[in-house]
């Protein structure tokens, strides 16, 4: 029986000093790779805009995830507002900029996690999770108490501090990081950071070392293990066959990949002549073409069917 990662460290009377440690982090926030260090115990923000509560803009079941991740019941998201990134062609603009959304403290989501579970959600899916580590594990007690027991998926955007994703070893039984850029100049122009692909290729390896290839049970529902997403964007501006290759080298040709083709302008991305246009099939069939190439065996079917079809 598959038992996931947090009910041990339960057991064992570890999550609560992982929760401590995690909420003293709050006092000079070093969460995300942005280094802020303004005191969110006191309410103070920093880049992501959040104090000392976490906001969600919404929670459901989810069926437009990757396959492992859906199965028959769907993805139990939980949707935070803002995030460290704040790309500006972001898809939940909404969200992640306008912070729509309400405050909540860890009792509500501890009830959300509850309530996706109770649906038949196969997981509990953290949408934009990075800012809200320390309330995320503030809440899985009582989640626990209430008798959760579904495996915990970190839905990021890759831009991860190692340190914070040490707290969570044992915690997260799913990481799914995008890994969105390859060059420097296209992360600072859009994300407003040099360093994406550094500190990206970092965390990916620390949640491999975490959870290692993803695992998928008899039913096709994934249990533990690392998932990327790969969004392809147009003139390559995702640096597409690097970060591939990057992937099949120095994690695993095991990996599981979602090498997405729904690229459309969102956001502030009108006004940039690089990307104020959809992805053409003839850009997306590059890109399978360079996961091929590259050895990766593991590619999301809904991405396979895709390209069948661009043929």
């Amino acid at each position: 029986m598959f038992e996931p990662s947090y009910l041990k460290l339960q057991k064992k009377g570890e999550l609560k000093e992982r929760i401590a440690q995690a909420i003293s982090i709050l006092e000079n926030c070093k969460l995300c790779p942005r280094l802020c260090g303004v005191n969110r115990l006191n309410n103070e923000v920093g880049y992501c805009k959040t104090g000392r509560k976490a906001r969600v803009a919404s929670f459901n079941a989810h069926f437009g995830e990757e396959s492992p991740l859906v199965g028959k019941y769907g993805s139990g998201t939980i949707f935070f507002s803002s995030c460290n990134l704040l790309c500006s062609f972001c898809q939940n603009y909404e969200i992640s900029h306008l912070r729509e959304g309400m405050d909540v403290e860890p009792i509500h989501i501890a009830e959300m996690m509850i309530q996706l579970q109770s649906r038949g959600c196969h997981n509990i899916n953290f949408v934009t999770p990075t800012h809200v580590v320390p309330q995320i594990l503030e809440a899985l007690p009582f989640a626990i108490e209430k008798g959760l027991n579904v495996p915990l998926v970190y839905n990021c955007g890759g831009y991860e501090r190692v340190e914070t994703l040490r707290l969570l070893e044992d915690i997260i039984d799913i990481y799914m990081p995008d890994f969105k850029f390859w060059e420097s100049r296209w992360s600072e122009r859009y994300c407003n950071v040099k360093d994406y692909q550094k500190v990206a290729c970092s965390a990916i390896k620390e949640m491999h070392r975490q959870v290692g290839d993803l695992v998928i049970n008899g039913e096709g529902i994934a249990q533990r293990g690392l998932l990327i997403r790969h969004l392809v964007m147009p003139n390559d501006v995702s640096g597409t066959r690097q970060v591939l290759q990057f992937i099949a080298d120095e994690i695993s040709p095991n990996t599981y990949v979602n090498v997405m083709d729904q690229y459309r302008p969102c956001g502030k991305a009108y006004q940039d002549e690089y990307i104020n246009r959809r992805l053409s099939a003839k850009e997306f069939r590059a890109a399978m073409n360079s996961a091929k190439e590259v050895g990766l065996v593991r590619l999301d079917p809904r991405d396979r069917i895709r390209f069948i079809f661009a043929l």
